[in-house]
Parts: C-alpha cells; structure tokens; sequence
C-alpha cells in the first residue's frame, strides 16, 4: 500500500491534534484518514462510535512524546472513506476494518506495533489482535467487554442504555432514516450518557463530531452495527474457546459507565486472553476525554513496557 497525498483536515481537527500531520492512506478497501505526531515506537489509536480520531486529542500529544503516535478514522467514520456494505454487508466488520489499519501501518513502515481502542476501535483492536498476533504487540482496550460477551450476557440495564446496538443493526434503511430526521439532536442524545452529561466534551470535539455526521457517515454506521450482529458475532463464536489473544491486554472502563455498571470486565476479557491486567477509573463511557490524566500515564506505562497502576488512577 502507498502513502497518498497530504489531506488537510478541518480547522478544529487540525487545531485540536495540534502538532499532528494529516495524511490520506490507502487501507484495505477505504481511503483512511490519519494523523501522525512524535517519535519512539509505533502506537496506534482507534476511536469508537460516534466520534473521529480527534476523541484522543487530550492524550495523544503527551503520548507523541514517547511514541510514534498514529491515530485513524475507521472506515465509515470522520473523513475516511465509506464504501457500500456490499452484498452481504461485510464491509464492514471488525475484520475489514483492521485490515485497513494494518495496511496503514505496514505502509508507515510499521510491521509490529502497540494499538489502543476505545469502543468500536477496541472491538477493531480485538480482532486485529487474534488475527495478527504477528503485528500487535501490546493491546489496551478502553471502556468494552468483547462482543461475543456482550451478545451472550444482556440485561435489561445493558439494553436500555445500549438500545442503539440492535436498532442500528436494523435492516437499511429504516434507522438510517430516523437518525437522520435531526441529526444534531441524535449527536447531542447518543453522547450525553447516564450521570455524566455532554461538558466533559471539548466545544471542538462536539463540533467535529456533528460536522462529521453526515447522512453517509450514518449510513456506514448502521452497516458497521449490522455486521457486529451478523459477521462479527459468528466470527466470534467461531473462534470462542479456540483462539485467545497472545499479546499482553490491558483494559480499562468506567465504573460509571455500561460496561461498569453491567458487567465484570475482567472476567469477560480473561475468556480471551492470559496476559491480562486492568482496572476502572472514575469517569463514564469516554475515558479518555472525561479523565485524560489518568488515563495517558496508564497507556504510556503499558506501552512502555510497565505495569500502569490501578492505585495511582
């Protein structure tokens, strides 16, 4: 895969990502957009629904500082590409979207690399792990349980404040239709969780996050829900008690948040991998935007080869 041409992002974006250079690459079936900051060993940032890579802008220049900091837009997100779902609405799952990040990072010259998660990028992340044991070397995944848990453990709470899971996965193009009747209001609700509320967002970030809701971005969304119930469910099946992460994991969540609130995240992750630490910290859903001084040290210690501190977070 080859680099392709510098792509200027947004104002915000570039105010926000400050220090970061913006290119437009070439993954495995989407153009991605990325930025890129620092020096050291390679890390890469994948970010979760409904934001864009600028959901690590409070921690990513204070890791730049140790690592090659790498931070993408998964494909149907932000200003990456979104391609039809094609037929069978495999396009975009979990696989195909690590793919893409895969083929970035080999194109920057990074065949073995760190990567972080958060949401939908942590789900990406898993994937990318058991798949390419070769290239992850250390895994930290923010604010989930993996999803073949998620799917074979829901509650009632989990359901209610996770609603969007099976109404997005409905088929096209009945919730594309109704998220897209007031678009800035659906961004405002899906952001604003239980007990935390909407302030712990930067005015930039909200706005790029409603610039980059576009019917089309929505659209790619719904496909990325649908092939979690359709692909990435039964891929996970497939794989549960035959396949297991190898690198070392670490997994952080919210004691505030879903997965704090209905879960026992360690419990769900031990299913899928041995080298494994974690903690929760005092935040909701967005860990990094709600507490980025707890959660840089934790990453920038695990990364650098250490164990990050429940204590100290």
């Amino acid at each position: 895969m080859l680099e392709a041409t510098s792509a200027p992002p947004s104002l915000e974006a570039a105010r926000l990502m400050e220090g970061f250079r913006f290119r437009r690459m070439e993954g495995a079936g989407a153009e991605i957009q990325v930025a890129i900051a620092g020096s050291g060993p390679p890390l890469l940032l994948l970010h979760g629904n409904p934001l864009t890579l600028v959901s690590w802008h409070k921690v990513a220049p204070k890791l730049a500082e140790r690592f090659t900091v790498v931070a993408t837009d998964l494909r149907g997100y932000g200003d990456s590409g979104k391609p039809p779902a094609g037929d069978d609405g495999s396009a975009y799952t979990f696989r195909a979207m690590a793919e893409d990040n895969v083929a970035v990072m080999r194109a920057l010259g990074f065949h073995r690399f760190a990567v972080a998660g958060h949401d939908r990028g942590a789900r990406v992340a898993f994937r990318m792990a058991l798949d390419h044991p070769e290239v992850v070397e250390r895994m930290a995944a923010l604010d989930i349980v993996p999803t073949h848990h998620v799917l074979t453990h829901i509650s009632l709470g989990w359901a209610l404040e996770s609603y969007h899971w099976l109404f997005m996965a409905q088929k096209a193009p009945f919730p594309e239709h109704l998220i897209a009747s007031d678009l800035d209001f659906y961004m405002r609700y899906k952001l604003n969780k239980k007990g935390v509320g909407l302030s712990i967002f930067s005015e930039g970030a909200m706005a790029e996050y409603i610039r980059c809701a576009t019917p089309d971005q929505i659209r790619a969304v719904c496909d990325d829900y649908r092939a979690t119930i359709h692909h990435d469910f039964p891929m996970d099946s497939a794989d549960y008690g035959k396949r297991k992460i190898a690198c070392p994991v670490l997994a952080i969540w919210g004691d505030n948040s879903h997965v704090g609130r209905h879960y026992r995240p360690l419990e769900a992750w031990a299913e899928w991998c041995d080298d494994l630490r974690g903690f929760s910290v005092p935040t909701g859903h967005y860990p990094a935007e709600q507490r980025p001084d707890l959660i840089e040290p934790a990453l920038a210690a695990f990364f650098s080869g250490k164990e990050p501190e429940a204590a100290a977070a």
